[in-house]
């Protein structure tokens, strides 16, 4: 008795999973950058927390906003090639089934076989097909604004808190080095965990985010510096 085959590939956690990584890494970035600024300009604790807690706040309904603007602006684009696609199979079946067909043949069926595809298709869901195999708009890859949105702003408070939890609990002393090494570690562990997530290289994540999250506090540490020297 043959046992039924079930793959569960990575592609379908692409849609919140971009989000989420980008939210976390924006959050741990921006914030730790913030606060490692605001240290080098011999700001008070106090004051470091301020801004920090305020680069949260604005940061996370920032990415909110800006993941469902342009999430939804996919999926408008999504609706209007859909709705003429529509159009076309109630207006043009013969040539939706031949523009079908050819991308069968080009993707290597012999003409027959291609035709025979496409008509089974098409007399089961026409629009399914056309939506999947002309226009690559399928149910995992499909723009969910609201899904990104949320992902986007709850991640992005997580990792923003990771940074202001290093601060509070750092000595004002080391409190630039104290963040800037926890936000690292940060960076490296939502590296790993981005990557086994989405089954890329580690390693090559890892190095990624830590540098670029490095690059940011270094020139924001720069800038701090030099209008705290100034003020």
């Amino acid at each position: 008795m043959s046992r039924l085959h079930v793959e569960r590939h990575r592609v379908a956690r692409i849609g919140w999973l971009r989000a989420a990584v980008l939210g976390a890494n924006d959050g741990i970035v921006s914030t730790a950058s913030l606060v490692v600024g605001v240290a080098a300009a011999a700001s008070s604790t106090s004051n470091v927390l301020l801004a920090g807690f305020a680069g949260l706040a604005a940061g996370a309904l920032s990415m909110a906003a800006g993941e469902y603007v342009s999430v939804s602006s996919q999926a408008d684009t999504e609706k209007a090639d859909l709705a003429r696609e529509t159009a076309e199979l109630e207006t043009q079946p013969a040539a939706e089934l031949d523009e079908l067909t050819q991308i069968y043949v080009n993707r290597g069926l012999d003409a027959p076989l291609a035709r025979q595809v496409a008509e089974q298709l098409m007399q089961r869901d026409a629009l399914a097909a056309h939506a999947r195999d002309e226009l690559a708009i399928t149910e995992e890859m499909t723009a969910r604004p609201l899904q990104a949105a949320i992902a986007s702003a709850a991640t992005f408070s997580v990792g923003a808190a990771l940074p202001l939890i290093a601060a509070v609990l750092t000595p004002q002393a080391m409190l630039q080095w104290g963040v800037a090494i926890s936000s690292l570690l940060f960076l490296a562990v939502l590296g790993v965990l981005g990557a086994v997530a989405g089954g890329a290289p580690v390693a090559k994540s890892v190095l990624r985010v830590v540098f670029w999250g490095a690059l940011a506090m270094a020139v924001t540490a720069a800038v701090g510096a030099l209008f705290g020297a100034t003020g």
